[in-house]
């Protein structure tokens, strides 16, 4: 079972929140603050992880907090016959955070994160260089306005 078709209930919505609020909180509390039994907790937590609801806990560590303060996207184009070579060098590539296949003109969306901006052309000339690539475009964000979050989206 994967996050797309597993589907929440509100129990499971409750402990979501409550791990949004205090991760590292242990799970018999976890369980006295929402009145269910450590059991209940602990095996719905097991089934969120499996089923790919949860993710790493690295996800939460800023890129900033270890050293890489300029964030940017490279969009790339893509031999079609290659876009599994693309990917799999891109994910060699330890300053590449995240890759999107968009809609419409790019065929990659790769998010990156660099010690400073002669760090970020090191890093877009290795996306660059992978096999499949043909060309990039690199845009470099000045400011995050929103961070990631899904807490509204725990609370329908």
């Amino acid at each position: 079972m994967t996050s797309a078709s597993h589907q929440l209930d509100a129990t499971d919505r409750r402990i979501l929140t409550a791990l949004d609020d205090d991760p590292r909180v242990p799970i018999m509390m976890l369980a006295q603050q929402l009145g269910l039994a450590r059991g209940t907790v602990q095996s719905r937590l097991e089934k969120l992880t499996a089923a790919g609801v949860l993710q790493a806990n690295s996800i939460r560590v800023t890129p900033s907090a270890l050293g890489y303060t300029v964030a940017a996207s490279v969009d790339a184009q893509v031999e079609q016959s290659r876009l599994l070579d693309a990917v799999a060098a891109l994910q060699e590539i330890p300053e590449v955070l995240e890759c999107l296949a968009p809609a419409g003109d790019t065929d990659l969306r790769v998010r990156v994160a660099a010690k400073d901006t002669d760090h970020l052309y090191r890093v877009s000339e290795k996306i660059r260089l992978c096999p499949g690539i043909t060309r990039t475009s690199t845009t470099l964000f000045l400011r995050q306005l929103i961070p990631y979050r899904t807490t509204g989206l725990l609370a329908e």
